[in-house]
């Protein structure tokens, strides 16, 4: 198998190509499970490769097998859009009003097909099999679980999976790593208060839930900053509150929904303890009643530090040491690549695409959003390098 240098090479060769394929996937952006048009787009880049696939729904799987049994290395790239309008001005802007690849999902597609193209080229040279894990709605319902349910990681079998997400805060041409807890798990919120009506002018007479909320609500942020330890990361958010008919009501009910964010699944566990308690208690000894709903969401994304440092040692033999660049913590987003971590060792890392000089400064989901091109390359070329050393590392 050819060496780090010409790695970096064929995969800067393949630039043109590469941004030709991005700019044509962000002309197609659509919803979460609705990629007809990209799924359609993506098998047809695989057939021109020569390459075997599987659909999944609106999920891709491709397969590249080498010349001998090995290890399987899956690389996942997610497929869907936002429902973003994006403003006109670029030649490959959204074709689809009201949608627009606002978080970079066209870049990871491109950056998983160069790596496949790369493989495909050199099947012949490297023992094992590199799966292409090509993801839909990551950005709403989460296309990772039901994937892995429909056997993604099956038939042949994954040993390691491999992700990654362009960054606009980081420079084009750097790679951005954490061992550990990148992203944050994400908990459903809802709560309801059951107090009793009455008239305003008699408040003895009833049990005003607006005011047991209000309790409730500032006894959970005491969950934060007195039962979690400031050196774990958790938060406690209620976005919505809803209540009362009119001014001179004393309300009877109210509810409110909201988000618990975490990174360690103990505390998860002992937070939502603790809501319970809050909800199901304090509005009681008030003489109401509460309920309270806690509906997981997606899991808290945490890195396997081996591979983090198999990806270390790759970047800098690629790129140099100087481009390496080290997350001090997590983000508080949810990431559903969380979920194959879950199911096999692997790391997901940030691809800087940020270059202000050519605009691409703007931050994630943003209608101005985009990227400095030339970070299609250094995706590729790390994406191969690492899957190759994962591919010797179980022989």
């Amino acid at each position: 198998m050819k060496d780090r240098k010409a790695i970096l090479a064929r995969a800067e060769a393949m630039k043109d190509w590469l941004v030709g394929i991005r700019r044509d996937l962000h002309a197609i952006p659509e919803a979460g499970d609705a990629e007809f048009k990209t799924q359609e787009y993506l098998c047809k880049v695989l057939d021109e490769l020569g390459i075997p696939y599987q659909k999944m729904r609106t999920a891709v799987v491709g397969l590249v097998e080498g010349a001998a049994p090995g290890p399987v290395v899956a690389l996942r790239a997610d497929m869907d859009a936002l429902p973003v309008q994006e403003p006109e001005g670029k030649p490959y802007r959204s074709g689809h009003p009201g949608y627009m690849h606002a978080c970079g999902h066209d870049a990871h597609m491109t950056v998983a097909l160069g790596a496949a193209r790369f493989f495909s080229e050199h099947k012949n040279e490297f023992a094992g099999t590199i799966k292409l894990l090509f993801q839909p709605a990551e950005e709403t319902t989460g296309g990772a679980e039901p994937m892995i349910a429909g056997g993604c990681l099956e038939n042949p079998h994954v040993d390691y999976v491999l992700g990654l997400h362009v960054m606009p805060d980081v420079q084009a041409g750097n790679i951005e790593l954490k061992h550990g807890a990148l992203n944050g798990a994400s908990d459903f919120l809802g709560i309801k208060i059951k107090g009793r009506g009455a008239h305003a002018a008699y408040p003895s007479t009833g049990i005003d839930a607006i005011m047991i909320a209000a309790k409730v609500v500032d006894a959970l942020q005491s969950i934060i900053s007195r039962n979690v330890s400031p050196l774990d990361e958790a938060v406690i958010t209620i976005g919505t509150i809803n209540g009362g008919q009119r001014n001179n009501i004393i309300a009877e009910e109210v509810t409110m929904t909201g988000t618990i964010r975490t990174t360690s699944p103990a505390v998860r566990k002992e937070i939502a303890q603790r809501v319970r308690s809050i909800v199901e208690h304090i509005p009681a000894a008030l003489g109401g009643s509460g309920e309270v709903e806690i509906r997981p969401g997606y899991t808290a994304l945490i890195n396997h530090d081996a591979i983090v440092d198999i990806l270390a040692e790759e970047a800098k033999a690629l790129f140099g040491e100087g481009r390496l660049l080290w997350k001090e913590k997590p983000s508080m987003g949810v990431e559903d690549f969380a979920f194959f971590l879950q199911e096999r060792p692997g790391a997901f890392y940030h691809l800087g695409c940020g270059n202000s000089g050519k605009g691409a400064d703007a931050p994630l989901h943003s209608k101005l959003f985009d990227i400095d091109e030339s970070c299609l390359p250094i995706g590729v070329a790390l994406q191969v390098a690492a899957a190759l050393r994962l591919l010797k590392e179980r022989r």
